[in-house]
């Protein structure tokens, strides 16, 4: 359904007006950057991981480009966030497959469990975010 909601976007010319919309708020790279992650956690609630990034890559990784960020470091931004889509309630799959795993035990504590690794996930967005050669360096050939 993912794939043809994309179809429907990019054919009614959808893609184009919400990406002149986004343009017209004028926002700075940084600023856009932070919207789009703020974007990919909120709809992290809510959408499944596989439809969370065919949704939202037709939409926002030109919009990435046009502010000047590398689309290779935007891609592993983005799979940090939908890796943290996976573990947040109320449709974190991983947190299903804990649960289920556990037998009886409160849904809570497994809610609780990934405090840490959220917090973990969060701290090398930031990292990311301000030093974006750590996604793009490869070391040499030894």
């Amino acid at each position: 359904m993912a794939s043809f909601l994309n179809f429907a976007l990019a054919s009614s010319g959808m893609v184009q007006q919400v990406t002149g919309l986004l343009e017209a708020y004028d926002l700075g790279p940084f600023a856009l950057l932070m919207a789009v992650i703020v974007l990919f956690i909120v709809l992290g609630f809510f959408i499944e991981t596989l439809s969370l990034m065919v949704i939202t890559i037709p939409i926002v990784t030109p919009l990435i480009a046009a502010a000047g960020y590398d689309k290779v470091w935007f891609g592993i931004v983005m799979i940090l966030f939908v890796e943290l889509a996976l573990i947040t309630p109320p449709v974190g799959l991983n947190l299903y497959i804990v649960q289920a795993s556990r037998r009886g035990e409160a849904f809570a504590d497994v809610i609780i469990g990934t405090l840490p690794y959220l917090g973990a996930m969060l701290v090398m967005a930031a990292l990311l975010v301000a030093f974006p050669q750590i996604a793009l360096w490869l070391p040499s050939a030894l």
